[in-house]
């Protein structure tokens, strides 16, 4: 991309219509601002998943399907997050902020036997929406000259299946099938300002589009050890995961033409004349992933664990060019700790408090330019009245607070603030009419 492409489009452009873009303004690159992976259990503590195993029956890990050792019972959450975007730039002192709420997470897991369970979710993979207007003036910033409009749509979605086995009380395996799905759309139109009609309309338009069709397979495997002193109830776990194998394409369409709008909308398009159409297809959209963790605890008390998570970058047609992403690294450290269960006096000794923290080198560069990502993140679960221990059904409230991107090369700095809400139900339903 040239520079005036990265500049104008993600710092200038994004300012002059911040309320029409999508969280992120980096989000207008790719396959849009990935949201996968965010359930409150994990985003609470700094992301950590890979070695973590719940000490109670009531939680499925989605990340590491081995990680259910403990799960079993009937589990069904609902989660949503309200994410709140606060945005700076030194072009011009720009400031701008966002705010979107959305439904993040729907799961259902279940046990199938004492060995082996099973969970059932779904969730927004990444999403564009964003409509930017730039528009150049001549050299007195009088009289306008040509304008820009950049348009995004659309919503990457997944479901997964995910089943663990127990080989035996240390070890554990499971496998999930991931499916994305979803159509994802980019818009440049370019027209040149009438001195005659003082207006834009009713000029031709140049159109560079970009249509990503996603219907995307793959799988994750993993495996799980954890050994327990039974003397001093210390538990020390390792994990791993890897997702490969991606098994069908992408279709990026992508159409250079030019043409007017019949209508003041302008939705519907005539005299459309095709200058360049292209047609390709992809099968690295969602590449090799692969993730390690170390955790170490104190049965039903206290958990603390290390996670390093890799993701190899891919390349995506955009705007008739190819797009290099990088290589992901992300580090992250985090865990929960519950004062006493068994306080029946006092209820937020019952309750489950969780920590973490994170930093991410993005896969985004820009003018040779990083854009990391870091932050911290505390929850806690909210036990129901009527919970126990064997039992734990509650509501779930986590924060996250970080910083994304920079100011340098007049690009953005990016704080957020998300806040996420959701319920686990839990209880031993359909045990006694679907299994002995």
């Amino acid at each position: 991309m040239k520079k005036i492409f990265v500049v104008s489009f993600i710092s200038v452009g994004y300012f002059l219509n911040a309320q029409s873009l999508s969280n992120s303004p980096y989000a207008t690159y790719g396959i849009g601002d990935v949201k996968y992976d965010n359930t409150i259990e994990t985003t609470s503590m700094g992301g950590i998943s890979t070695a973590f195993i719940s000490d109670f029956t009531s939680s499925f890990n989605f990340a590491n399907p081995a990680n259910n050792a403990n799960f079993e019972l009937t589990s069904i959450k609902l989660e949503a997050t309200n994410e709140n975007n606060y945005f700076k730039s030194n072009y011009n002192d720009m400031k701008s902020t966002k705010h979107s709420t959305y439904l993040s997470n729907i799961s259902l897991a279940f046990p199938l036997s004492s060995k082996a369970k099973m969970g059932i979710s779904y969730q927004p993979y990444s999403s564009k929406s964003y409509d930017i207007v730039t528009e150049q003036l001549d050299k007195d910033n009088v009289t306008p000259l040509y304008r820009n409009n950049f348009k995004g749509s659309g919503t990457l979605n997944a479901a997964q299946v995910a089943v663990s086995y127990k080989i035996n009380q240390e070890l554990s395996v499971g496998a999930r099938a991931n499916l994305y799905f979803g159509d994802l759309n980019d818009l440049n139109e370019f027209r040149a300002y009438n001195p005659a009609t003082g207006s834009y309309a009713g000029e031709y338009v140049n159109g560079y589009q970009t249509k990503n069709r996603v219907r995307n397979f793959n799988f994750t495997l993993g495996t799980s050890y954890q050994t327990l002193n039974t003397r001093t109830d210390k538990k020390f776990t390792v994990g791993a995961t890897a997702t490969f194998g991606n098994t069908s394409n992408m279709t990026t369409e992508y159409i250079n033409s030019t043409y007017r709008y019949s209508d003041a909308q302008e939705t519907t398009k005539v005299y459309e004349t095709i200058i360049d159409q292209q047609e390709t297809k992809s099968k690295n959209l969602l590449p090799l992933q692969a993730s390690v963790g170390v955790g170490y605890g104190s049965e039903n008390h206290w958990f603390l664990s290390g996670q390093v998570d890799y993701k190899k970058g891919e390349d995506i047609a955009y705007f008739g060019k190819t797009f290099d992403f990088q290589d992901t690294y992300r580090v992250s450290a985090g865990g929960w700790y519950l004062p006493n269960y068994n306080n029946f006096r006092n209820y937020f000794s019952r309750v489950i408090y969780r920590y973490g923290a994170f930093y991410e080198r993005g896969n985004l560069k820009l003018e040779g330019t990083s854009i990391n990502k870091f932050g911290i993140s505390a929850g806690v679960m909210l036990p129901f009245k009527t919970s126990s221990i064997t039992r734990m059904s509650g509501l779930e409230i986590g924060l996250e607070v970080g910083k994304r991107g920079t100011l340098k090369n007049n690009l953005i700095n990016q704080n957020f603030i998300n806040l996420k809400i959701g319920f686990n139900f839990a209880d031993k339903w359909f045990r006694k009419t679907l299994y002995n």
